[in-house]
């Protein structure tokens, strides 16, 4: 008989966790390994397989809820019937799909022929959202990289990757830069580092004092090129041109 009770109450624990919404259970997770979950941080790590989709469903039912409480009747409304699995879809795939996936594959390479010289990629295009509002941030970002014999090559188009990787989630634009910074400099170890990023804000332009043309421009310097001034010079009147 005890060992039955035992049984009753380990299926009813498991009926229970399984009624737990699949945010609560990756909020748990990170609490446990205490683990930041800002708007800005990446959470892949603590998803476990299947439970996106798990999260698609209820981040669809809690925006029909918002849906409701604004008073529009998405049942009689062709226009709107689909617009929280729309929503849904969008935030967790989409444009905020930086938070919820794994970093990018990306190949390193030996600095084989021991390059040195400036390198700069861009403009590559950054679209992301401010996390005040949820309101797009449209730009563009330059990287200027100084190897030595000891760096990591990447290939061009893994930069793109990685910024599409760091921007796809609610974002302040200096911390974003930050972040893609710390994250290049990880990957390939140069003398220097320059990221400079230029992005409109809706936020702006949308709302608030709708100043249509007004532009944010930031940059991060690393290594050689915060002590190199004439290479500092150079960089930025390269990707001016």
């Amino acid at each position: 008989m005890p060992g039955m009770f035992r049984d009753l109450a380990d299926m009813k624990k498991d009926n229970s966790a399984e009624g737990t919404p699949v945010s609560v259970k990756i909020r748990e997770r990170l609490q446990e390994a205490q683990k930041r979950f800002h708007a800005n941080d990446n959470i892949s790590e603590f998803i476990e397989p299947g439970e996106l989709e798990k999260l698609l469903d209820e981040v669809q039912d809690k925006m029909q809820d918002v849906l409701d409480s604004m008073v529009i009747d998405t049942t009689h409304d062709h226009n709107t019937r689909a617009t929280a699995r729309r929503v849904a879809k969008m935030y967790l795939g989409e444009v905020f799909r930086g938070r919820y996936v794994p970093q990018p594959a990306v190949t390193e390479f030996p600095n084989a022929e021991h390059l040195n010289e400036l390198m700069i990629v861009g403009p590559i295009t950054v679209r992301s959202a401010c996390s005040h509002h949820l309101c797009p941030v449209m730009g563009k970002i330059w990287i200027g990289v100084l190897p030595n014999g000891n760096t990591n090559v990447i290939g061009l188009s893994k930069y793109a990757r990685l910024v599409d990787w760091i921007m796809g989630r609610p974002q302040i634009q200096e911390e974003a830069i930050i972040q893609l910074a710390d994250l290049i400099m990880d990957k390939t170890r140069p003398d220097g580092l320059a990221v400079v990023m230029e992005a409109s804000h809706f936020c702006m332009s949308w709302r608030g004092v709708r100043e249509m043309d007004s532009k944010m421009l930031n940059s991060v310097m690393r290594g050689a090129f915060l002590t190199n001034s004439e290479l500092r010079r150079e960089f930025l009147s390269l990707i001016r041109k």
